[in-house]
């Protein structure tokens, strides 16, 4: 790899040419995004492990790259949303051959990972996902080189000025319920859950300890009530929600909150952004077809974490016609995980239009949703997203 100290190319596109810009260090503005996580920002790692929880087949990445990317959506996902509105390139797969240089990040998310090691490990050889642990092993292997590009005091100040996205948990409370788990004849659910933020916030302290200082979470809301979970419900033709679910849902968001309110009086310049997805979830299932935000601008402009143009402008996010079933599946919400095919389930049904969808598949939003929920993560006001939102991470 060549060094980072030495040369730093970019390309500037315009109307009539392409210009190769190249800068001996760093840009004093430069921000990079680091992602860690499960299948909702996973870009394709899993591709590249022996594992079929992977999402390289059609229909998955349709609407928008016309091709399989072995994300699961029929499009984008978050990270990919957030690197746009902070002028960043699609931040690749940790996993990629030829990726070596981590300038503007790196995602290290796998499909089926959890928080706890055990979350889809050892039950079966082709469900080996990489889990958290492995996923802070590889970040801290890149700070590593890193430091050696860079220096020390360069390399300090690149890692600390990134953002970093991480979302993971819910396949450590949805996997009990779908699989023979007896894991709650052994603890209680608080005692699950004080497991899964255990290993999640000794994983923020490690990324901090490396220079990490700028957080992004988003909470589980009502997890219980994606399709896979609903068609559990037995004889559900109301469309009920999981309930054991949303119950671990809940702890788990509370608890994650009180251990982000902690971390950020006790370590060094820590700053977390948490979107409620719940509050979301909440107005869209009142109003499928439109949900509207109209922040309240003078509480907004006095907290310095907001953007005063971009918050202070209402703006409208267009609904969905189907906020219960999936675009693509099959069974009751089309909550059975058979789209494209997948684990050898070859009849399935597919939607003529994922927009209109806010699932697409068993688990997974589509495209549109993960780009509604990146734009109130980037730009919400305090209310959806707190105390800070992304927007404010990426200003110099």
């Amino acid at each position: 790899m060549a060094s980072l100290r030495l040369f730093l190319c970019f390309f500037l596109f315009t109307a009539s040419s392409v210009n190769i810009v190249c800068s001996r260090s760093l840009q004093k503005d430069h921000i990079a995004l680091f992602v860690f996580g499960d299948s909702v920002y996973d870009p394709g790692n899993n591709n590249y492990i022996d594992t079929i929880s992977r999402a390289n087949y059609y229909p998955y990445g349709e609407t928008f790259f016309k091709y399989p990317t072995g994300r699961f959506s029929d499009g984008r996902l978050i990270p990919d949303f957030i690197a746009e509105y902070a002028n960043l390139p699609l931040i690749p797969p940790y996993l990629q051959p030829g990726n070596h240089e981590f300038t503007t990040g790196v995602n290290f998310a796998s499909a089926g990972a959890g928080a706890l090691s055990e979350t889809n490990q050892g039950f079966v050889r082709a469900l080996a996902v990489i889990d958290l642990k492995t996923q802070l092993s590889y970040f801290k292997k890149v700070a590593k080189q890193l430091r050696q590009e860079l220096g020390d005091a360069e390399a300090m100040a690149f890692l600390s000025k990134a953002v970093y996205l991480i979302n993971i948990g819910s396949n450590d409370y949805v996997l009990p319920f779908t699989s023979n788990s007896t894991v709650f004849q052994y603890f209680s659910k608080q005692q699950y859950v004080g497991m899964v933020i255990g290993n999640l916030t000794e994983t923020i302290k490690e990324i901090h300890m490396e220079g990490g200082r700028k957080f992004g979470f988003r909470n589980f809301g009502s997890l219980g009530c994606i399709p896979l979970l609903k068609a559990l419900v037995p004889g559900n033709t109301a469309g009920s929600c999981f309930e054991q679910v949303n119950e671990l849902a809940k702890l788990h968001d509370a608890a994650l909150t009180e251990a982000l309110e902690e971390m950020e009086i006790k370590l060094v310049q820590f700053k977390y952004s948490m979107h409620h997805l719940n509050i979301y979830l909440s107005e869209l299932t009142k109003n499928p077809g439109r949900f509207a935000t109209q922040p309240q601008c003078q509480v907004i402009k006095e907290n310095e974490a907001y953007s005063n143009v971009d918050v202070c402008t209402d703006f409208v996010l267009q609904g969905f016609k189907e906020v219960n079933k999936a675009c693509c599946g099959s069974g009751p919400y089309r909550g059975i995980s058979s789209c494209g095919g997948r684990r050898g389930v070859t009849e399935y049904e597919l939607c003529s239009d994922p927009t209109q969808y806010f699932y697409f598949d068993s688990s997974h939003v589509s495209e549109k949703a993960n780009k509604q929920i990146a734009q109130l993560m980037w730009s919400g006001p305090p209310d959806i997203t707190g105390p800070y939102n992304l927007k404010a991470f990426f200003q110099p």
